[in-house]
């Protein structure tokens, strides 16, 4: 257990280590845009794998797998050349409350929005200020643009999340990290290059929450916005320009060490 600052980034480089592995991929929904060479191929796998991710890692995995086999392990091609009889597959395809109407959005928005834009890293960027600290904005805009669309249906609004409603937006924050993270694991992919590391916000699920909360570095009790914030902040002093490398560390205490029922540190929180 550390019980200092320097102790603790010690130990949480140590799990960064251990976790930023190629065996991590595997059990882990980035395992769905790994199977894809071409960047937009990338993207859409990337993002429908981390809007789908909520329940068990191997039943999310089953269930990507499905939807892109439906789009025969083509996504960017399927997308943009897709006749309308090929959608009638996509109204057989549901994960929890991601459901027929979700999939046809989505697949709609993406054809929109990939004939205006050779990069999906557009609809984030293009919120962020120049001198922007986190990616708090472009999240946003991403929210904004993808509800814009005539066709966008009310309920498809929850399956992205935005910060203007205090959301801690534990998925696509997860998707920027795959996106815009670069090391030399293989695991994030780093494809995305406006965008820099030191701007991304930690993905809060529960299993990481419970951990910065055992470690002292968060005292939120809400899994909000504010809190993901917090957080980050607190990662951001033991690494400026990586903070949400870490996330490997807090999610890999929480599932495979079950660190959060490990006494409490007896170190000040930083």
């Amino acid at each position: 257990m550390p019980t200092d600052i320097e102790q603790l980034r010690e130990f949480l480089d140590a799990k960064v280590l251990l976790y930023n592995q190629p065996d991590f991929i595997p059990e882990d929904p980035i395992s769905i845009p790994h199977r894809f060479q071409k960047q937009q191929d990338i993207e859409i796998a990337g993002l429908f794998a981390a809007v789908l991710a909520w329940g068990n890692r191997k039943t999310i995995i089953n269930k990507c797998a499905s939807l892109l086999e439906i789009m025969d392990n083509s996504p960017y091609y399927f997308i943009m050349n897709h006749q309308e009889n090929d959608l009638k597959a996509l109204t057989e395809f549901k994960h929890r409350t991601f459901n027929a109407t979700d999939t046809l959005y989505f697949v709609h928005f993406l054809k929109w929005f990939y004939h205006r834009h050779a990069s999906l890293e557009e609809a984030f960027v293009a919120g962020m200020l120049p001198d922007a600290t986190d990616v708090g904005g472009g999240l946003a805009h991403f929210h904004t643009l993808f509800c814009s669309l005539p066709e966008f249906p009310e309920r498809s609004r929850k399956h992205v999340a935005t910060p203007a409603r205090g959301s801690a937006c534990k998925r696509l924050n997860m998707y920027l990290r795959w996106m815009v993270r670069q090391d030399d694991t293989g695991v994030d992919f780093g494809l995305w290059k406006r965008l820099r590391p030191s701007q991304l916000i930690c993905p809060c699920d529960i299993h990481v929450e419970q951990v910065a909360a055992k470690l002292g570095l968060l005292t939120q009790p809400k899994s909000n916005w504010k809190a993901a914030v917090t957080l980050t902040e607190q990662l951001r002093i033991l690494d400026p320009q990586d903070p949400v490398k870490y996330d490997f560390a807090l999610f890999g205490l929480g599932v495979v060490e079950r660190f959060w029922q490990a006494p409490p540190p007896s170190y000040t929180p930083v």
